[in-house]
């Protein structure tokens, strides 16, 4: 296995053109999974409550929640980067809470560095974490914390062609070169699309990688794992372009178990039943 990665390696990658993977997961098995492919960097999203646990939006999840999950996370990864997101409320409180709360997620889960939603709106949280010692991997753009601010639900943010206008390209590039110079080591910028997304990448010195609406024209990309691999219950009923189809792996798997224990079979994986 390669060695660990860095905040500077992915800054090199950038200057040699090369691009940077990023994958959000969140549990242990799936971040030794993640880390042993070689990404570079595996984040802790805060979507978690909606795509595991059912939660309708991403404003539910608490601090204490988002620690318990990066915790499993940080102890499956030992290569990639692992990163954070801070849930709503800290950034909002102020400084001072931001602070606070970067200082937690650090302690108690070991992350190696944060990622702000909304990050544009709060430069100087990005500054206050930056000289506390803190790595901050900024979020602008249409995000799941900030698509009220333009008019969208969170569900349609997510939908193909969502990005931002083509008219914000002068805001957008002055919020990234903002969030530059208040210390971001990178920057997360969300259906940033085609026409946008390459002006922003010129225009900074560090690396910006995206999810939703982003493409080659970014420094990376990020992914859920859970999509990339197409393990959820509407993989079973849609025809979804993913990587693979781990839901219908699993229903059959599972259906297979079923007929098994019905049928009075010993289930495999089990001790061989003794007469």
């Amino acid at each position: 296995m390669s060695n660990k990665v860095t905040l500077q390696s992915l800054q090199q990658k950038k200057d040699r053109g090369e691009k940077i993977v990023g994958v959000v997961t969140w549990d242990y098995q799936m971040a030794q999974i993640v880390d042993r492919v070689g990404v570079d960097i595996i984040s802790v999203g805060d979507t978690v409550g909606m795509n595991l646990w059912g939660q309708p939006n991403p404003f539910e999840i608490t601090m204490d929640q988002m620690i318990t999950v990066t915790q499993a996370v940080r102890r499956g990864t030992k290569r990639a980067l692992v990163s954070a997101d801070f849930p709503y409320g800290p950034l909002q409180e102020g400084v001072d809470s931001a602070v606070r709360a970067a200082i937690r997620m650090v302690k108690e889960a070991g992350v190696d560095l944060i990622k702000l939603d909304g990050a544009a709106d709060f430069p100087e949280a990005v500054t206050a974490l930056v000289r506390a010692g803190i790595p901050v991997w900024a979020q602008f753009g249409i995000t799941p914390q900030t698509a009220l601010q333009y008019g969208m639900e969170y569900n349609a943010m997510a939908t193909a062609g969502a990005q931002v206008p083509p008219a914000m390209l002068d805001r957008l590039i002055g919020e990234a070169k903002e969030l530059e110079a208040a210390g971001a080591a990178l920057l997360d910028f969300t259906n940033s699309g085609p026409v946008v997304g390459p002006k922003v990448v010129e225009a900074v010195s560090i690396p910006v990688i995206g999810g939703f609406g982003g493409g080659p024209w970014l420094d990376g990309r990020v992914r859920m794992a859970h999509a990339a691999i197409g393990y959820s219950a509407k993989h079973l009923d849609a025809d979804i372009d993913t990587y693979a189809n781990v839901a219908k792996i699993t229903f059959d798997a599972l259906s297979e178990f079923k007929a098994d224990v019905c049928a009075g079979k010993q289930i495999k994986g089990a001790p061989p039943a003794k007469p």
